[in-house]
């Protein structure tokens, strides 16, 4: 099984910053795409930051100019760095990977990371 396990979520105060950590039991470039979701209090999961194998990377309009997403693919490792946090952003935050696997796509899932956001 593809293993992904997500670190780095914390309590941190408004304005604060947090790294956030996936780390891949397999290399970071058997997938197209690592991302990072997130489900907050009576919401639904959604797509917070992407990178694709190529380079190009997406973000959710709330985020951008705050959270970056990065990779260290020697170290099968993707990173969503997150500044200027608001109590909005308060949620688990999920790694996922997209892939072909047997000629059809596939994700895995990491357990989740809580991120708090709160004085």
């Amino acid at each position: 099984q593809v293993e992904l396990v997500e670190s780095g979520g914390d309590l941190v105060q408004p304005g604060g910053s947090l790294r956030l950590s996936c780390g891949a039991s397999v290399s970071i470039f058997s997938f197209s795409d690592m991302s990072w979701y997130r489900q907050g209090p009576g919401t639904e999961r959604e797509l917070v930051a992407s990178i694709n194998r190529d380079g190009p990377t997406n973000y959710v309009d709330s985020v951008k100019g705050r959270f970056t997403i990065s990779t260290d693919k020697a170290k099968n490792l993707v990173y969503l760095q997150m500044n200027s946090l608001k109590p909005e952003d308060t949620a688990v935050y999920y790694c996922r990977a997209d892939g072909i696997v047997g000629f059809l796509p596939r994700h895995y899932w990491g357990q989740g990371t809580q991120v708090t956001v709160s004085s």
